[in-house]
């Protein structure tokens, strides 16, 4: 089976240097990821904001991870919009569709068959605490190349079972260490950590990395809803 890669889009010396005096107005990247535009001016530099965005992140680079001994079992703090749902693992399916070849709906069972990909990294969040945590799943990439994405797919959807909804790069979905984490610090995964399955990555904020997902939807196209949080304001591409 073709592995699925994402498409390259070209920037003109130009353009990357029109990009470059943008950023370092402020106008393009927040490390933190706070709401500093009005949404009209969000509206308007969020396209440079992608390239940008593309343009720091090494796709196919691993962050440097941390040991198992720096792990810091307390300091991740339970976030959530809109309580913790209730989900039954037994009848859980996670849905990949959009435009994909073969879509499919799968099992706690289907999933945990797939590879198994563990790291220890650190997690940031916007309100301006972290946490070195271990989390194990499996590869996003893995999960798309299961139903064939079609060539001009740029960005994925993720709806939680919280209503709660997300929209990522499709460079930043098929990073190495993009997981759906069913565990956490080697245990499995509780509910209010997002089980039965969850958004981790080192290359995100936590507000990006949305837990409960049931549903993954593959596009071409990034609608006028974006995300949660990303519609209140946030910058979208929340890179670190």
């Amino acid at each position: 089976m073709e592995e699925f890669t994402a498409p390259r889009h070209l920037l003109t010396r130009r353009r990357l240097l029109q990009l470059s005096g943008m950023s370092s107005m402020g106008l393009l990247l927040s490390s933190c990821g706070t709401n500093l535009l009005s949404e009209q001016v969000g509206s308007l530099t969020e396209p440079l904001n992608l390239k940008v965005g593309e343009l720091l992140l090494k796709a196919q680079t691993p962050v440097p991870e941390f040991p198992i001994s720096a792990i810091e079992p307390n300091a991740l703090l339970i976030n959530s919009f809109n309580g913790t749902p209730q989900i039954d693992p037994a009848t859980f399916r996670l849905i990949i569709d959009g435009e994909v070849n073969q879509p499919m709906q799968l099992s706690m069972a289907d999933i945990q068959k797939l590879p198994l990909t563990s790291m220890v990294i650190r997690h940031v969040c916007v309100e301006g605490w972290a946490a070195i945590v271990q989390w194990g799943g499996v590869r996003l990439s893995d999960l798309l190349n299961l139903v064939q994405p079609k060539s001009q797919v740029r960005y994925a959807y993720f709806q939680s079972a919280d209503d709660y909804y997300e929209s990522w790069d499709i460079a930043s979905v098929l990073h190495p260490q993009t997981l759906m984490a069913y565990q956490k610090n080697g245990q499995p995964l509780s509910a209010e950590n997002g089980a039965p399955l969850r958004l981790a990555a080192p290359i995100k904020l936590g507000y990006k990395q949305s837990k409960w997902v049931t549903r993954i939807t593959l596009t071409s196209t990034l609608s006028s809803k974006k995300g949660y949080w990303i519609d209140e304001g946030y910058e979208w591409f929340g890179g670190i």
